[in-house]
């Protein structure tokens, strides 16, 4: 019965997101941090859930994991989130603006409905985003530190090269009309999500959600240490559902995660890692 339980925490979490957003006051949902408190909210739950609910011994943070994994989700909301919504969002906002680019048929739609196409939406592109990071060698570099990851947790899904969680920032979503509540609920919808699918929380949600949306089991394996190409499956960072649509998805689950022997990289390295090649040629050219 406890482990039931447990099994339902993931769909639970979303259930209790969707609800806080359908039902926030319109002067919450238009504060400036209700979208970043949301959002780190739900991260600090799933790394809680971890310490309570254990999956994997071999994936329990340690001090300097933890620190860099803060350092990192910081990173991620006030430099990416930054440079993403200047750069990208607000830009296709005025593009929208100009063109006269409207979905008005989507903002009349019920709330629930609008929240999921704006995650299938995002989630689409991230698809083929990651998809093609494993498929092309300059992508790679920016996409292969994530991979030399030890060990899974909550926040390790924003751990990784700059470029790389600029890329994954990006979207279209600024071109849909959507109301606002809807909007953020997707965003941290797909972000609990994605914590739960990178989280060592020993919870395994009923068939329908797996059948959707993105598991530690899923994830695990794409980030398994068998070989490189044992990771090119199970692209769906949130949403599974496309590597089921597009011949992606691959059955199994992996304790053991990491690339290349397993070197954890600091941060400079995983900073560096693009520039490996053109480092090592020129090492090598002075040796």
């Amino acid at each position: 019965m406890k482990q039931s339980l447990v099994n339902l925490l993931p769909p639970a979490t979303l259930a209790a997101i969707l609800a806080f957003w359908a039902y926030a006051p319109q002067s919450w949902v238009e504060g400036p941090w209700a979208i970043t408190a949301m959002g780190l909210g739900t991260l600090a739950f799933v790394q809680l859930l971890e310490f309570v609910f254990e999956r994997h011994e071999g994936w329990r943070t340690n001090w300097r994991e933890l620190a860099t994994d803060v350092f990192y989700v910081a990173f991620f909301y006030i430099v990416i989130g930054t440079l993403a919504d200047t750069l990208v969002n607000s830009p296709l906002g005025e593009f929208k603006a100009a063109w006269g680019i409207g979905t008005p048929w989507l903002a009349e739609m019920p709330y629930l409905v609008q929240v999921m196409v704006a995650l299938f939406v995002f989630e689409f592109g991230q698809y083929w985003m990651h998809r093609a990071m494993h498929n092309w060698t300059p992508l790679w570099l920016t996409h292969a530190p994530h991979h030399h990851l030890t060990q899974l947790n909550a926040m390790k899904g924003l751990t990784g090269n700059p470029i790389e969680l600029f890329l994954i920032s990006l979207g279209v979503i600024a071109l849909l009309d959507v109301d606002l509540n809807a909007l953020f609920a997707s965003f941290t919808v797909g972000g609990a999500i994605a914590a739960f699918a990178h989280g060592n929380v020993k919870a395994n949600p009923p068939i329908w959600y797996g059948y959707f949306f993105t598991t530690i089991r899923n994830h695990s394996l794409h980030h398994t240490a068998l070989s490189y190409e044992d990771t090119r499956c199970n692209y769906g960072n949130s949403v599974i559902f496309f590597d089921r649509l597009f011949g992606t998805y691959k059955e199994g689950e992996s304790v053991i995660v990491g690339q290349d022997d397993r070197k954890r990289l600091s941060i400079w390295e995983q900073w560096s890692f693009p520039l490996r090649p053109w480092l090592e040629k020129r090492k090598g050219a002075e040796g």
